[in-house]
């Protein structure tokens, strides 16, 4: 693509997205800019509100926090060029909030990728800036400016996974493309050429899901160790908060993911026996998203959207959020790594702010 015609419709993405933006937040009440937290606890009294955030490593987070010399750091974004000013009290220190909780779960390693019950705490606290996040610092800002309840950001997912292997969901039958088997769930091998034997790896096809959904399912048993002052007012999964791509970017996977992607909404509800619970999903494969597969699985990424009408059953609690106006080129940013949006706090943060702005919309219009 010829760089003005690009640069074009970058401009026309992001003024597109302002407008949609602007409609959003006006229908949900959310402000345009968000008032500082209190610093004050949410009523424990009322069930806490959990959001499941899965993908890769664009989940996990890769937003540089400092230094404030760095381009394209939270710090250098909050101090020198004075945004997100909610973020920092009058001393210019991160604030905490005291209404969300934050906590990562993930797979250890070198434990058997067969058992389920052993993972670490990546994080396990009140949400604040630390050395890197990813979208759920500016989603649980949004969503503790939202709930009167206490609110947990239950993130379970690591790195370099693909849908349409390591997280395909249960049910998923093989399928085939040019002359390949390609897995479905629990099958041992990746792909095959039709009319041979697979070769066993030691993994499977829907383990990663599998651990991700069993990791979630045992925090979720054990909240007064993971929110701290729990009264035992139980929860309610309230919604899924969907980041994932660059690994399926091959022309197999690409051209399945829109309907593993239905397969794991439909999934997911019902694994956690949440059949009401909203679910948002952002574009993005760790790169603009606008060409070869990265564009052929963002086209997939919205075509979900319960608006869009190809799929009745999602209208009103699915919601697709196009996050390829927060790109931010490597000369602005931290790094030079295009496939972690060069580690850019703006992206990350705006990416996040962005699906709880689209989940507010959800949840009010269909609570």
């Amino acid at each position: 693509m010829h760089p003005r015609v690009a640069s074009m419709l970058q401009i026309h993405a992001c003024f597109a997205f302002f407008l949609l933006w602007a409609s959003v937040a006006v229908a949900a009440d959310i402000p345009e800019k968000l008032p500082p937290t209190d610093g004050k606890p949410a009523d424990q009294a009322k069930p806490i509100q959990v959001y499941i955030m899965l993908g890769q490593s664009n989940m996990l987070g890769f937003g540089r926090v400092g230094p404030k010399e760095t381009k394209g750091s939270l710090e250098f974004l909050v101090k020198e060029r004075r945004m997100y000013p909610h973020l920092v009290d009058e001393q210019g220190n991160w604030r905490t909030r005291q209404d969300v909780r934050y906590v990562h779960v993930m797979d250890q390693r070198g434990v058997d990728y067969k058992d389920m019950e052993k993972f670490g705490d990546v994080n396990n606290d009140w949400l604040v800036p630390k050395k890197s996040f990813g979208p759920e610092l500016g989603f649980g800002q949004v969503m503790g400016h939202f709930h009167d309840e206490p609110v947990l950001l239950l993130k379970a997912c690591i790195g370099n996974r693909s849908l349409g292997w390591d997280l395909l969901p249960p049910g998923s039958e093989r399928w085939e493309y040019e002359g390949k088997v390609y897995a479905g769930y629990k099958d041992v091998a990746p792909s095959w050429d039709k009319g041979a034997e697979p070769k066993a790896v030691p993994w499977y096809a829907g383990r990663q899901y599998d651990a991700d959904v069993a990791h979630s399912k045992a925090v979720l048993k054990n909240l007064a160790k993971y929110y701290p002052g729990y009264q035992g007012q139980g929860y309610r999964i309230a919604g899924f908060v969907w980041w994932q791509g660059h690994k399926d970017q091959n022309a197999a996977h690409a051209s399945r993911y829109e309907q593993n992607l239905v397969h794991v909404i439909k999934s997911l509800r019902k694994d956690f026996d949440a059949p009401q619970a909203k679910f948002v999903v952002a574009t993005g494969c760790g790169n603009p998203g606008r060409e070869g597969f990265g564009f052929q699985i963002a086209e997939a990424q919205l075509a979900v959207d319960g608006d869009k009408g190809k799929y009745p059953d999602f209208k009103g609690n699915v919601k697709s959020v196009d996050t390829r106006p927060f790109w931010r080129e490597a000369d602005a940013s931290p790094v030079n790594q295009g496939y972690h949006y060069n580690h850019n706090a703006e992206t990350y943060y705006e990416v996040g702010n962005a699906l709880g702005l689209a989940m507010v919309e959800l949840q009010k219009n269909n609570p």
